[in-house]
């Protein structure tokens, strides 16, 4: 088919009105579809069942070094779920502390801390003026949401397939001291499914601020989240690259097995330097005798270890692979030739990043909503939700039915065609008015 932009006004007119039909066609049909969030399907949940089977009634719960697991004690975690999660994360298991189940609580708690004690001995942020945060755009919606509730001001920084535009966070970082953190997900990126190259990650590591509270809050949600076998991202592990730069506090990382295991109750894990280690666990006493060493165990007992979280991350990617890939297919056969939207296609994580025509992304998410489909709110991807395009969308393929998922995307396709015939006509005729 023509491209949009190549026809004439009667040409959009017929279009346009063929569009309008299909669509009261896909109303008829009731879906009651949510995409909106990246959650796993009950398929992927069911992967972790057996793990509720490796510990029961009769079970020893001590630990190799005596420690039983059912009492008080271990602040970081047992030593086992610590080398665990350091395989996982690829990090000495002293330099990781072992958390409750989700990840985002301990980001929110790390910034929490930051406000009301500081970094390291410096002023306590909520005693400064201004705290400034960068935020790559699009990005996720939840790291913005801790930042803003803490009243810092967001900067955007433009994502691109490498990550974030270093040139613009080196200046900014170095030139301004209000400048504290900025948030990173640095492989299988949220929403674009980018993961920041060599160059990116060693930048990141020789960073100048000018703030020496200053921290990279490194967010690697996705880092075994892989589709393919044979065609994976790499990512350079950054605290090592931090310590040869010789800036070794420079990075809280975090990383859990909320899409691992179940979302519910997995465990979450930072990684950080000694200096900074020993910062959070004078706060973390204060806060908890221990998090759930059970849990810990029983993730322990079922994977064995690495090499068996890794077997058991390939039958994940086994059932969100198709659904990944009719997303993508779908997009390029109803979209492809109509030059109103791009996409990536990413190697592995939880999303795809879809760019409509400027001024279209909310139409399209009200449309599709109307039709039955849910789908991340249009703006959600940038701070306080004002995308100054207005045309990035997040899709989630992975919590669907691939039938589910199929009608989804068909339906989202004649949204963005239909909003997008829309705009052109309506400009078509504003000209010639």
């Amino acid at each position: 088919m023509k491209p949009y932009t190549e026809m004439s006004r009667e040409e959009l007119s017929n279009e346009l009105a063929a569009l309008k039909k299909e669509y009261k066609h896909f109303q008829s049909l009731e879906l009651h579809l949510d995409m909106s969030r990246g959650k796993p399907s009950q398929d992927q949940l069911n992967l972790s069942m057996a793990m509720m089977d490796v510990l029961d009634s009769n079970s020893d719960l001590t630990c190799e070094d005596g420690t039983d697991c059912r009492n008080y004690g271990q602040l970081t975690g047992i030593d086992e779920a610590r080398v665990l999660l350091g395989d996982m994360m690829e990090n000495n298991p002293n330099d990781i502390i072992i958390y409750g189940n989700s990840s985002l609580n301990v980001m929110y708690d790390t910034v929490s801390r930051c406000y009301t004690h500081g970094v390291l001995g410096s002023t306590p942020w909520c005693k400064l003026e201004k705290v400034r945060f960068l935020c790559p755009v699009p990005g996720y919606d939840r790291h913005f949401a801790i930042t803003e509730y803490f009243g810092a001001e967001m900067i955007p920084v433009p994502m691109t397939p490498t990550g974030p535009d270093m040139s613009m966070i080196e200046k900014l970082v170095q030139e301004d001291e209000s400048i504290k953190g900025i948030w990173c997900v640095p492989k299988y990126s949220n929403p674009q499914g980018y993961s920041y190259s060599d160059e990116t990650v060693r930048r990141f590591a020789r960073l100048k601020p000018a703030a020496k509270d200053f921290r990279i809050f490194w967010d690697n949600a996705y880092g075994m989240h892989h589709l393919y076998d044979d065609h994976q991202d790499y990512l350079i592990e950054i605290l090592a690259e931090c310590k040869r730069a010789g800036n070794p506090d420079l990075v809280y990382k975090f990383a859990s097995t909320s899409k691992i295991t179940f979302p519910g109750s997995g465990i979450a894990a930072l990684a950080t330097s000694p200096n900074n280690m020993e910062d959070i666990k004078r706060q973390l006493r204060h806060q908890t005798i221990g998090h759930d060493k059970v849990n810990q165990l029983r993730h322990v007992r079922f994977f064995g270890d690495i090499h068996g979280m890794v077997e058991h991350m390939r039958k994940h990617a086994d059932i969100i692979r198709p659904k990944f890939e009719i997303v993508e297919e779908t997009l390029e056969k109803n979209l492809g030739e109509l030059k109103i939207g791009s996409w990536t296609k990413p190697l592995g994580g939880y999303f795809i990043s879809f760019d409509s025509l400027p001024g279209c992304a909310k139409a399209i998410v009200a449309r599709a909503k109307k039709a039955g489909v849910i789908m991340t709110a249009a703006g959600a991807t940038w701070p306080y939700g004002k995308d100054p395009n207005d045309s990035n969308i997040r899709i989630a393929p992975t919590y669907p039915s691939m039938p589910e998922l199929t009608s989804a995307v068909q339906l989202f396709s004649l949204c963005v065609r239909l909003v997008s015939a829309e705009k052109l006509l309506n400009e078509m005729k504003a000209e010639q008015a």
